[in-house]
């Protein structure tokens, strides 16, 4: 697999890339303890099933969309994240860079893809766990449909987005393209690892909780 070859903020920024960050750099640490019972994982029923699960969810009249401001907090309230955001870019090697796994209740905003709230997909990223325990999305898998994710952004406004789906994504044969596509609408995807655990190779896939903006504050 190669490098990202990103050229601008909206181009193609390495769908390969997201899938190391997600795949390698964010399932370094965690305990014995965390490992023993794991995670939440999502359950079948949680998974998107396309136009159906949105037109359930996701309001008729949805918000225009917003322009460019960095985000600053992640607040998901059923399972009680409320963390800041930090910028994540890439890395000397062209990898997209994991927030530092010392931070373990911070997430991180992928510079190259557009701000939660704008035209596209925003991606925000963090641990399952650090070897210190859990860290700030360990409890992600266990979002259920209908759920909210709030983005305060530094314009001031709040961005909130309806889930209308999460699952577990294998690593190998990643589907990049229906996570990451553009839908036409502000989206949101919120990332962090999953499956099964080995000491060998990590986990052994990804959490990945998809997202459509439903409200502006």
């Amino acid at each position: 697999m190669g490098r990202s070859d990103t050229t601008g903020r909206h181009g193609a920024w390495g769908l390969v890339a997201v899938v190391l960050l997600v795949g390698v750099h964010l399932v370094r640490g965690g305990t014995d303890e965390i490992r023993a019972d794991g995670p939440p994982q999502p359950l079948s029923a949680a998974a998107p099933d396309g136009s159906r699960a949105e037109a359930a969810l996701v309001p008729a009249s949805t918000p225009d969309p917003l322009p460019p401001s960095t985000p600053l907090r992640v607040r998901v309230p059923a399972v009680r994240i409320d963390a800041p955001v930090t910028k994540v870019g890439l890395d000397a090697d062209g990898w997209i860079e994991a927030p530092p796994p010392e931070e373990n209740r911070l997430a991180g905003w992928f510079t190259g893809a557009v701000t939660p709230g704008e035209r596209g997909t925003a991606v925000v990223v963090g641990h399952v766990d650090v070897p210190g325990g859990r860290a700030v999305f360990y409890d992600l898998g266990a979002l259920r449909k209908g759920h909210r994710v709030e983005i305060a952004r530094r314009d001031g406004r709040t961005a909130v987005f309806a889930v209308y789906g999460v699952e577990v994504v294998p690593k190998e044969g990643f589907p990049a393209d229906r996570v990451y596509g553009d839908a036409g609408a502000p989206e949101l995807r919120l990332i962090t690892c999953g499956g099964a655990f080995t000491e060998e190779n990590g986990y052994a896939g990804n959490v990945v909780v998809s997202a459509r903006l439903v409200e502006v504050r």
